[in-house]
């Protein structure tokens, strides 16, 4: 009889080879990683999981190096390196550090990972059983620290229910809405030996539920029969894709749905890559400094549809007056909670976005719903992006960050994928780049983490060796993870790395010109004593260079983009560059700031006296 916590797989596959051997709990956590489809391990040892470090080493040397182990410079950069594995390939990263401080760096990136939805599965080491709550060496209570921003977090103490949890925490992580999920392991159960089953997981019925009864939540005709009939009286509809669209792998069949229907596309900071950028309806990013034209979108559309979005503070900051116009918003999402969480709506589904949009075309093709012609909404659209379209100075004897981007988009033609830092160089790069395709967009966006675009570049180009890989950073942000310089070059990744150097904290700088009166309070800092390019070169870089005037920036990218290793370049741009278009703190979108060369139809233009309330975020 088995144990009421373990239930059976039910794959009805041969039994696995081992299936009935004896072995340590270290070698049962590594078969339960083949088996889950593990590619790469990342992680830094230590004291609390050298048991575990040693079964990776000789499970390497039985098969061939089947699952490297990435060993970044901190175990922070160990989690962002899973993180863009994750978002690059769809898959579950796998992280595996020690107790303590090993553990206690990781979460950042679950954190991270938690608020944009990205699975990974950490694997920590801990005090052995008997010590746990003895504040001893190297002891943190991570089951209470990281219970607060996982997914879930298991503290395995029961040495029979290892592999059961081990097998379960990658189900949790992938199914639903992806998340991390945490296993804190003592070094005592590392050490335990036992039979392996080879199957069975950990009985989490009311999860299993909850999943199930989402996975079954087919639209109906009844259903789709209230979306249409609004729709259908619609003169001017939009969709608004978010960051679910990506994760739930439904990019094709939201496409597929604005292709036949004739709708123009806005999308969210993570939602980048849901629709081609270089097609004519696509409108890019709206939001905070997302596109003129985007936003004045937003503001015009009558019928909105919200797919895998959440209108959020970025997006939404003043949620009654988002979407004006709109007569009737449909929201379609995997996770229920985000209904009516913000913005109320008037039709909503909850359940794979994939599915639904299928059925949401069939249904509108079968029934001859909405053939309407948009052609004078997608003209007003086209007019929107030629009155309002992206701009700066050209003329400016300063190198310009969007002139920089411009000129790298032209060789990666959509078709890279693009990691960043955060800060004003991960809006340029949000703006200025194309995207024609889902997870080539890697970025931090609901915790906005500096230090996440190089670790999370190494990931994605372990994780897409097929692809250019480009860490677009910025000089403080990158300065958080520095260390990961080595890690391309000892891995031979041919990563390119570009620092937009504006000798400071420039969205931060931004912020305090427009709505702190210019007090620069610890943005203009003293840190401008790197020099990033021996930094590289000690590193191992054979190429590394940095860029100062104009004259020299079509050649230097063509070297730069053209180098077939690892390559490093620091660009000096005009310190004083913009983010713009921006919408203020508490403004709607027909107050956003353009700036000096992007139009505007708004109420005004440039609002630096506004009063901003200490609770304000960026």
């Amino acid at each position: 009889m088995q144990p009421a916590w373990l239930i059976e797989k039910d794959d009805g596959g041969a039994p696995h080879p081992l299936q009935g051997t004896v072995m340590p709990g270290s070698d049962v956590i590594m078969h339960v990683l083949a088996q889950e489809g593990t590619e790469l391990i990342f992680g830094y040892s230590g004291g609390a999981i050298l048991p575990t470090y040693d079964a990776v080493f000789r499970y390497n040397a039985e098969t061939n190096e089947s699952m490297p182990l990435i060993v970044p410079a901190n175990e922070q950069g160990a989690g962002f390196m899973a993180s863009g594995y994750a978002r690059a390939s769809g898959k579950v990263g796998v992280v595996m550090v020690t107790s303590g401080p090993g553990a206690t760096n990781t979460v950042t990136p679950v954190r991270d990972c938690m608020a944009d939805s990205i699975p990974i599965v950490v694997i920590s080491g801990q005090v052995p059983t008997p010590a746990i709550g003895s504040d001893g060496f190297q002891e943190a209570p991570i089951a209470n620290i990281m219970g607060a921003v996982a997914k879930h977090i298991f503290l395995v103490t029961d040495p029979e229910k290892l592999e059961a949890t081990v097998r379960t925490a990658f189900e949790i992580a992938r199914t639903g809405r992806p998340g991390p999920v945490v296993i804190d392991i003592p070094k005592d159960v590392q050490n335990w030996e036992g039979v392996f089953q080879g199957k069975g997981k950990l009985l989490i019925r009311g999860y299993r539920e909850r999943i199930a009864e989402v996975a079954d939540n087919v639209l109906t005709d009844e259903q789709c029969r209230p979306f249409f009939d609004a729709f259908e009286k619609s003169e001017r509809p939009l969709i608004y894709a978010g960051g679910g669209v990506i994760n739930g792998n439904a990019a094709n069949e939201v496409r597929a749905f604005a292709d036949q229907f004739k709708i123009p596309v806005v999308t969210t900071l993570m939602g980048i890559g849901t629709y081609d950028t270089t097609q004519e309806r696509s409108l890019h990013m709206l939001g905070m400094h997302g596109t003129a034209f985007a936003n004045y979108a937003v503001e015009d559309c009558d019928f909105l549809i919200a797919i895998g979005a959440r209108f959020d503070d970025r997006v939404a900051a003043v949620p009654d007056k988002f979407a004006p116009r709109a007569k009737f918003i449909a929201h379609l999402d995997l996770d229920p909670s985000e209904i009516h969480k913000v913005k109320t709506v008037d039709w909503n589904y909850v359940g794979l976005l994939p599915l639904a949009m299928n059925n949401l075309v069939e249904y509108g093709v079968r029934t001859r719903k909405c053939n309407k012609d948009f052609r004078p909404w997608n003209e007003h659209v086209a007019k929107l992006k030629r009155t309002y379209a992206m701009n700066y100075d050209k003329q400016s004897a300063l190198i310009q960050p969007y002139a920089v981007i411009e000129e790298i988009n032209r060789y990666t033609n959509g078709q890279a994928i693009i990691s960043t830092g955060v800060g004003q160089h991960q809006m340029w790069a949000a703006q200025y780049f194309d995207f024609r395709s889902p997870r080539l967009w890697l970025t931090s966006g609901s915790m906005g983490t500096m230090g996440f675009g190089l670790p999370a570049a190494i990931g994605a180009q372990l994780a897409r060796p097929d692809l250019v890989v480009i860490d677009v950073d910025g000089d403080a942000s990158i300065r958080m993870n520095l260390g990961e310089l080595e890690t391309v070059t000892t891995y031979r990744l041919p990563v390119k790395i570009v620092v937009l150097n504006n000798l400071g904290d420039g969205m931060v700088k931004q912020w305090q010109k427009l709505f702190f009166k210019g007090r620069l309070s610890a943005s203009d800092k003293s840190l401008h004593k790197k020099d990033f390019v021996k930094a590289a070169q000690a590193d191992g870089y054979e190429y590394a260079v940095r860029l100062e005037h104009c004259e020299d920036m079509r050649q230097v990218i063509q070297e730069f983009m053209n180098f077939s290793g690892p390559a490093f370049l620091e660009v000096m741009i005009d310190p004083d560059a913009g983010v713009y278009p921006m919408v203020g703190p508490g403004m709607s979108y027909d107050q956003m700031i353009t700036g000096d060369y992007i139009p505007t139809r708004g109420l005004v233009e440039d609002d630096t006296q506004t009063d901003v309330d200490s609770s304000e975020m960026f």
